[in-house]
């Protein structure tokens, strides 16, 4: 499908966070589509993006920041009454194509006659499912009523696994226009001589990366593991690391030196909807080891070992298999290298250009039905 001539780019509006993953989702993804025609702006909210976050956005398009929180920095849903009106009055100074929002509850109220993307990384729902395997609390419920309105008002709604998007129907109920894509990254492959060392990398205030229990595992494992990121989160959030190595928020090409160093990956995460960082350690020829979730066993099945993220002794036990074993670490980290090939940026990009395509080839036609 195509879409039709224009003079210029096709223009998306993406949102933005500099807090985790989706800012490296969109780098990656912006970079990949650039050559196909598409110019982005990013709208970032919530917490301010570093001056490498900001340098790396100008030289993918541009970038406007705006007084607005994200949904999981807020105790009430009164808080993000300004963030739909807002993206919509930049959709239409910037003359934008599409919106690609990476937060369903951006498209809850967005007045917009444009294409409309919502994009689930996470979501409190089932972050509270899979990391505690139980509902929202009450004071959090609103968020299962936004998250939901934003989803079904969206005119395509995104997972980056077929395990999310299962637990986004678990949550929300049937939601018509779901698609999966599977995240991607612009990281290199390569295989580095390797140190005597164990590399993480996470957000380690989230309970959801189970630093906890890693930082209990390194306690008794063979090498030194080294847990890259930061231990504090901006609402008071904290883990002190006290066996693993821990340097703190690093940049994301320290994280990526890291990994070219270490020989194996580990991640204990209770709930991952994707997890680049183990798609990044793949590339980068770590043998993994992962929790034992359901995501990771969808996307790295007989690629990692896997160990259960509550127990410690078994996760430093799976460690320390790989750690005393040559032949062991060299196959699974050959395996996670080609496994990780499947995760390639030309594919995505192909999935997206022609989602988008769709999308604005249906709105210019539903608009073309109405003129008179």
């Amino acid at each position: 499908m195509t879409i039709p001539k224009r003079s210029a780019a096709v223009r998306i509006l993406m949102t933005v966070d500099a807090v985790g993953g989706v800012w490296r989702y969109a780098m990656d993804l912006a970079a990949s589509l650039q050559p196909r025609g598409f110019e982005f702006l990013f709208v970032g909210l919530g917490p301010q993006p570093s001056d490498g976050q900001q340098r790396e956005a100008s030289e993918l398009g541009q970038l406007r920041w705006v007084d607005a929180p994200l949904d999981w920095m807020v105790k009430s849903e009164g808080e993000l009454s300004d963030v739909g009106p807002q993206i919509a009055d930049l959709a239409r100074a910037e003359a934008v194509d599409l919106l690609h929002l990476n937060l369903p509850s951006q498209a809850a109220v967005i007045d917009t006659d444009l294409p409309v993307i919502a994009m689930s990384h996470s979501c409190v729902v089932t972050w509270f499912a899979g990391v505690r395997g139980e509902p929202v609390p009450a004071d959090w419920q609103w968020h299962h009523a936004i998250n939901r309105r934003g989803l079904l008002r969206a005119d395509l709604a995104l997972a980056p696994s077929r395990n999310h998007a299962r637990m986004l129907e678990e949550a929300y109920g049937g939601i018509d226009r779901l698609h999966v894509v599977y995240n991607s990254s612009r990281s290199a492959q390569t295989s580095d001589s390797k140190d005597l060392l164990v590399s993480a990398a996470a957000r380690w205030w989230d309970d959801g990366k189970n630093g906890r229990v890693l930082d209990e595992a390194a306690a008794s494992t063979a090498w030194p593991i080294i847990m890259a990121g930061p231990s504090n989160g901006p609402d008071g959030q904290t883990l002190p690391i006290r066996h693993a190595e821990h340097p703190g928020e690093i940049s994301h090409a320290d994280v990526m030196s890291l990994m070219r160093r270490s020989s194996v990956f580990v991640s204990p995460s209770l709930y991952e909807p994707f997890g680049l960082a183990a798609l990044e350690a793949a590339r980068a020829h770590n043998a993994l080891v992962l929790a034992d979730i359901a995501t990771y066993r969808e996307l790295w099945d007989g690629a990692a070992l896997f160990a259960d993220p509550k127990d410690a002794k078994a996760l430093a036990a799976a460690i320390d298999r790989l750690l005393g074993d040559n032949d062991l670490r060299a196959k699974l980290a050959d395996k996670a290298a080609e496994r990780s090939r499947r995760f390639d940026l030309p594919s995505q990009a192909e999935a997206m250009a022609g989602l988008y395509s769709g999308l604005l080839q249906r709105n210019y036609t539903l608009s073309a039905a109405e003129l008179p």
